[in-house]
């Protein structure tokens, strides 16, 4: 998968702080790996579940992932995090998976 322009989508239970604060997480990881996404977008599981197939990874707390299998059978890599503000867990889950 290209490294650059790919999208991001990162979504909590309610979609106001826990996404922000993971959307900001996120931007730290990308800056340190210098991947230059196309988007990055943060919103509720809700909103996250019908939107996850218009994006290539999507980032939610590990007891949510479950909830996009639709979109992972559409080529949507979904990434589990045990603790969603960790900027080393998700730099080695990207790892894991690929994307750094």
């Amino acid at each position: 998968m290209a490294k650059e322009n790919m999208s991001f989508l990162v979504c909590c239970a309610n979609g106001a702080g826990s996404s922000l604060m993971m959307k900001m997480t996120m931007q730290k990881v990308l800056d340190k790996l210098g991947i230059k996404p196309g988007r990055v977008h943060h919103c509720a599981l809700s909103e996250g579940k019908s939107a996850a197939p218009q994006f290539d990874v999507v980032f939610c707390a590990q007891n949510f992932t479950n909830m996009f299998k639709e979109a992972e059978k559409k080529g949507t890599i979904v990434i589990g995090l045990r603790n969603i503000m960790s900027v080393q867990e998700m730099e080695e889950k990207m790892k894991e998976h690929g994307l750094a």
